[in-house]
């Protein structure tokens, strides 16, 4: 069975570029950096940590559908905080039934709580 690091050396290996924003920045930020680079969620990052991820779902959902300001809600207000994460050893269908079993949509891949690369899902 294929890891998650087998995997992720298929779509560029583990040193491609992940998107990531600070919990502090603006609402109206992080929708503008995935509108740039064509992305549906970032990851949050504090200080170099995970912090949280923040997606099109969170926006819509917190945002919009509650007449709030993009431009005066920081993301960690909005932000999902509790995100799931694997090793890179773990094998891909480790990771389907951790997301089958959890309400989240997102899983990260993190070495010694420093994100190395997202999955999604």
């Amino acid at each position: 069975m294929k890891t998650v690091k087998q995997l992720l050396q298929g779509k560029g290996g583990m040193g491609a570029v992940v998107y990531a924003i600070s919990p502090t920045a603006s609402v109206l930020d992080a929708v503008k950096l995935m509108a740039e680079k064509g992305i549906g969620a970032l990851v949050v990052l504090d200080e170099g940590r995970l912090a949280g991820m923040i997606s099109e779902r969170d926006y819509a959902r917190k945002i919009i559908l509650h007449g709030r300001s993009s431009q005066d809600t920081a993301v960690h207000e909005i932000m999902t905080a509790k995100v799931i994460t694997v090793s890179s050893e773990k094998t891909v269908d480790d990771c389907m039934a951790l997301m089958r079993a959890s309400i989240s949509f997102s899983s990260a891949s993190v070495r010694s709580s420093l994100l190395m690369r997202m999955v999604m899902r």
